[in-house]
């Protein structure tokens, strides 16, 4: 019998409102409740005080399945100090007041007050929270977020595996973010310097415990017990990494067992095997393993800086055969692997490129940009103090943040004047020292139409000292974007453009910018809200590195009233 006109559509729109209500079947609502507060810890044996979540660090992994709600009640008992926690990853469509960016979507959380964020979590992966306030991330308050796939969605994996660890790598300071802080506004510079430690689920080893105060340091404390990963032999497991740094680059290793890279920032990766994973601040991966080796004995995990040049010892835990007959806990009879030379830009640079959409999992960008913003990313001073600025620019946050200001008309909270969106790129010698490194500070932001396809390019250059350029990786709020493409020198818009890759970018949340070098990445503004864009060094975003768009500001609804309460309060 032939089909009715319509018949078609019909069924279509039957079957999306079939899963849209299995989605609203399934979805489930996870309540946290948290306090945050100063602990004495020692997470790499010596004791000092930690910013805690019900007095840990890291805090609890928050999982949850595709589509769920995440309620998260935090009550600040610092006594002394705001708080604001962002979710690293969660695009927060619909509720961009609980990205939980002090200065742009809120008004941090004063001492003995209480906020509750509630947002979805609408795509599976590997992601991750921290402080978003000064530099508390560097004090302990981080933790990851694990989403799994809907059962019934497009978005399973597409490998498998029989079980799963988590990995949060960190690195760790003796100073307080109190005095790293003060040492960056000082003139002289007072520079935060290399991590004393390297933790693997907030636990490490610090190596010199003779150097620290006397009765703060003790190698047989519990929290600093080296972390173990069991295995079962012949088994596959997906290990989902997360780098929470503070500042170090990182190269993370599994002794003896290759690591195929599945996963990044929460999409699926076509696999590719690796030794060693480069992994920048804020970025997340998984990769599988099979447990293949001798299982009478232990093996290393291992992190070490890469990018930087090492000052700190080689992060452990360890991987354990449930069948070997050697203690779990028993160190590996090798030296933790050092991984590649740590200035070694060509071999981060071939992982970062190698790095595309799964085949099954492509989302293809847009052909092209309604705007493109070419950002120069340097090293600068302002009345002495050492700052970094894009094209000359060195960011400022507002004390009243960008969407409550713009909902409420406050028109004279911040700077009403855009950034530049380029510099002359043409001309500038991204090797040499800038004959004038003065930059000015501002507090303006780029206002993106809504819906527009927007391309961003990251030029690395020459810091204030001679022959001197690092990394950066910088994160996106609100979005995901496109990686197009990456290059080794100065960018050229007449040429780069044309080796875009258009057919198979993979889609992220952080990417690296590697040492005078660019990055080009796509994202489409349709996300109604103001999002912050900055390097995830905390020490660099502190210093200026970052920037904040603002789309489709109209389109957001009521704001809830506890994000209010600080900087301006009427329009001029």
């Amino acid at each position: 019998m032939a089909s009715q006109p319509g018949a078609g559509r019909h069924l279509l729109c039957c079957l999306f409102l079939s899963l849209s209500l299995a989605t609203l079947a399934h979805a489930a609502t996870h309540r946290h409740h948290w306090e945050i507060s100063y602990q004495f810890k020692s997470p790499d044996c010596v004791r000092k005080l930690a910013v805690t979540i019900n007095g840990q660090t890291p805090g609890p992994i928050i999982r949850a399945t595709q589509g769920d709600t995440i309620v998260v009640a935090v009550k600040n008992t610092l006594l002394t100090e705001n708080v604001a926690i962002h979710w690293h990853g969660i695009r927060q469509m619909g509720t961009p007041w609980a990205d939980g960016t002090e200065g742009v979507t809120q008004c941090p959380i004063l001492p003995g007050d209480t906020f509750t964020y509630t947002f979805v979590v609408d795509r599976p992966g590997t992601y991750m929270y921290h402080a978003h306030y000064g530099m508390q991330r560097s004090a302990g308050l981080n933790g990851m977020i694990v989403v799994a796939a809907a059962p019934w969605g497009k978005d399973a994996a597409p490998f498998r595996y029989d079980g799963e660890h988590d990995v949060l790598l960190n690195d760790w300071w003796h100073k307080s973010t109190y005095e790293q802080a003060t040492g960056l506004a000082s003139v002289p510079l007072g520079w935060v310097g290399e991590p004393q430690s390297l933790l693997i689920n907030g636990r490490g080893r610090f190596t010199n415990c003779s150097a620290a105060a006397a009765g703060t340091c003790s190698v047989s404390h519990p929290e600093c017990a080296t972390p173990v990963f069991a295995v079962v032999p012949g088994k596959t497991y997906r290990f989902r990494i997360a780098s929470v740094t503070s500042l170090s680059a990182l190269n993370f290793e599994i002794e003896g067992h290759p690591m195929t890279v599945v996963e990044a920032d929460g999409h699926y990766v076509k696999p590719f095997v690796v030794k060693n994973l480069n992994i920048y601040s804020g970025e997340t991966y998984s990769v599988l393993i099979k447990a293949d080796q001798d299982p009478n004995r232990n093996y290393w995990l291992a992190s070490n800086v890469v990018s930087r040049k090492p000052g700190t010892p080689t992060g452990t835990a360890i991987l354990s055969y449930y069948s070997h007959r050697t203690s779990p806990r028993r160190p590996p009879p090798t030296t933790p692997p050092t991984g590649p030379a740590w200035n070694d830009t060509m071999y981060r640079f071939r992982q970062s490129v190698a790095t595309v959409a799964h085949p099954a999992h492509v989302e293809a960008p847009p052909p092209r940009a309604d705007r493109t913003i070419i950002l120069l990313n340097t090293q600068n001073k302002i009345d002495g103090h050492v700052k970094w600025a894009l094209n000359n620019v060195s960011f400022a946050l507002p004390h009243t943040p960008y969407l409550v200001a713009m909902k409420r008309g406050l028109l004279g909270a911040f700077d009403q004047r855009p950034p530049p969106e380029t510099y002359a790129h043409q001309e500038y010698n991204i090797y040499a020292v800038q004959p004038n490194p003065n930059a000015t500070t501002s507090d303006g932001l780029y206002r993106l139409q809504f819906g527009s396809v927007v391309d961003v390019v990251l030029q690395n250059a020459n810091m204030l000292a001679a022959n001197s350029s690092e990394t950066h990786p910088w994160h996106l709020h609100g979005h995901d974007f496109w990686v197009l493409g990456y290059g080794i020198g100065r960018f050229d818009l007449a040429v780069h453009p044309a080796s875009y890759n258009l057919k198979d970018p993979i889609l992220k949340n952080t990417v690296a910018v590697h040492p005078y070098g660019w990055t080009a990445l796509r994202f489409k503004a349709d996300n109604p809200g103001v999002w912050a864009f900055h390097c995830h060094i905390e020490a660099h975003f502190f210093m200026g590195m970052g920037i904040v768009f603002e789309e489709g500001v109209e389109r957001v609804g009521q704001l809830p009233p506890e994000i209010m309460g600080c900087g301006a309060t009427k329009g001029h």
